[in-house]
């Protein structure tokens, strides 16, 4: 099979990629490279001893992307391409709805039009909001608070009434959770532009010395320890599970949530004494006031992926500690470090 990953250079992309190729699937990548490196397709491609191909092309260049459909025989797909930082998302709506939502639409426009309709959708647990409970199941109402996660809910719903208009449609919407660390190999990792929005890149940037000090956002929430407690998975894991999501697809017609995570949480001390102990090193830090909208706690009912893939994630938070500081030791300014 031919699998086309838009996104594919990025850091979930780029996983998933690594592992549909050790699967012996044929690959193309679709990415316009505004929020990743080339490097990364590089590297995937030593790792795997496989080429893949790539097209630099912005989703919503439609002629161009018809030009890829038209040279290669594409059979299913994996959707990552988006923008993803919560806070820019808030300074910068329009670039979003137009980004997010632009690119997925032109995306099935011409996966119709050449007859390819087996897609994963890279989605997020954004999409609950602040939910009531702290376990999120995927029949929960979607009550997103920012502009990224309404982009990934208007993406499910257009998705969905996609899947409606016909029989040959089969769709998953991956809503993830946190995902951290990197291939165990230390070749490929996360390498986010600019400030990480996410815990585990800023605690390893801030263990391999490129920033000062981590800031924890509250200490007084109703957990265990007063930090807030998230659902951490491993890369792996979710890559492994949109391959499962692809060999389980739904049934024609239909498009279905799916929750990747552990189902369970881990506190912001916690992730920091796991990655003190893989690195060897301290993580200065500094409590700081909370940010607006942060829940106390959130992790994943997970049970759905077991039922409908037979999927689970097997890597600990160790794991994923260990492996997040082997990239980001031997790559300390990320796909840079290669330059």
């Amino acid at each position: 099979m031919t699998i086309l990953v838009t996104g594919g250079a990025g850091y979930i992309g780029s996983h998933t990629v690594l592992a549909l190729l050790r699967e012996g699937a044929e690959v193309v990548v679709v990415d316009n490279l505004s929020n990743s490196s080339r490097e990364s397709l590089d590297r995937v491609q030593e790792l795997a001893r496989r080429p893949l191909e790539f097209a630099e092309l912005d989703l919503r260049d439609e002629p161009g992307l018809r030009k890829v459909f038209d040279a290669h025989p594409i059979s299913g797909v994996i959707h990552f391409a988006g923008l993803k930082a919560v806070g820019e998302s808030v300074e910068f709506p329009l670039r979003y709805y137009d980004n997010n939502i632009g690119s997925s639409v032109s995306l099935l426009r011409v996966m119709d039009d050449f007859g390819v309709r087996q897609l994963v959708f890279s989605s997020s647990a954004t999409v609950y909001g602040n939910a009531a409970s702290r376990q999120l199941v995927e029949s929960m109402p979607l009550a997103p608070i920012n502009p990224y996660g309404q982009t990934k809910a208007m993406i499910e719903q257009i998705l969905r009434d996609v899947a409606a208009t016909g029989p040959g449609w089969q769709i998953v919407l991956l809503r993830y959770f946190n995902p951290v660390g990197a291939d165990p190999s230390g070749r490929i990792g996360e390498d986010p532009t600019g400030t990480p929005n996410n815990l585990l890149p800023f605690i390893a940037q801030v263990a391999v010395g490129r920033r000062p000090e981590l800031q924890i956002f509250g200490d007084d929430y109703d957990t265990p320890d007063g930090t807030g407690i998230r659902d951490y998975i491993h890369v792996a894991d979710v890559a492994d599970g949109h391959l499962a999501a692809l060999r389980h697809l739904p049934a024609p017609g239909s498009a279905e949530a799916v929750n990747l995570g552990t189902g369970r949480g881990s506190s912001v001390l916690e992730v920091v004494a796991a990655f003190e102990q893989a690195s060897g090193r301290q993580i200065p830090r500094r409590v700081v006031a909370r940010r607006p909208g942060d829940l106390a706690a959130a992790w994943a009912d997970a049970g759905l992926a077991r039922e409908r893939f037979g999927w689970q994630a097997t890597r600990t938070l160790s794991d994923a500690c260990a492996d997040a500081w082997r990239w980001q030791s031997a790559n300390p300014e990320g796909y840079r470090s290669a330059v």
